[in-house]
């Protein structure tokens, strides 16, 4: 799924899109997030030594999950609910790719939790376990 199909399942428009293709592998989701260095949260984190935001590497894994539910988010919109036992173990920096893996590992009603991490070049960079509250679109 590139952006563009991304964009009919979530709500979220440039500059805060931060998927640039996920797929849905079994009960698992891939994504993928190329770090051009010319983001707006690179500009002044640190204009000398651009990194990440480890919010941002949360945001970005959030998005990829979010392709695991989609059916869900039909006239929904997946709101952060917790975030929980969040590690960061890397440094993410421009030109650096990143890819997303995530599966659902509860649901209750509009309650979606999902585990996910985060890796650049194979070593695991952040991780996490993000919950989502659907909530409907008026």
């Amino acid at each position: 799924m590139n952006r563009d199909e991304i964009k009919t399942f979530l709500p979220h428009r440039e500059p805060m899109l931060l998927v640039d293709d996920v797929v849905k592998e079994g009960e698992e989701s891939i994504g993928h997030y190329q770090v051009r260095g010319d983001e707006f949260f690179l500009q002044g984190h640190f204009p000398d030594y651009p990194v990440v935001p480890g919010v941002i590497l949360c945001e970005i894994m959030a998005q990829s999950c979010c392709i695991l539910i989609k059916d869900e988010l039909v006239n929904r919109t997946p709101f952060y609910a917790g975030i929980d036992n969040v590690r960061f173990k890397k440094q993410v920096r421009p030109g650096d790719l990143i890819t997303i893996k995530g599966k659902v590992t509860n649901h209750r009603g509009p309650i979606w939790v999902c585990d996910a991490q985060a890796t650049v070049d194979g070593q695991l960079a952040a991780k996490g376990s993000l919950t989502f509250s659907l909530v409907d679109n008026k």
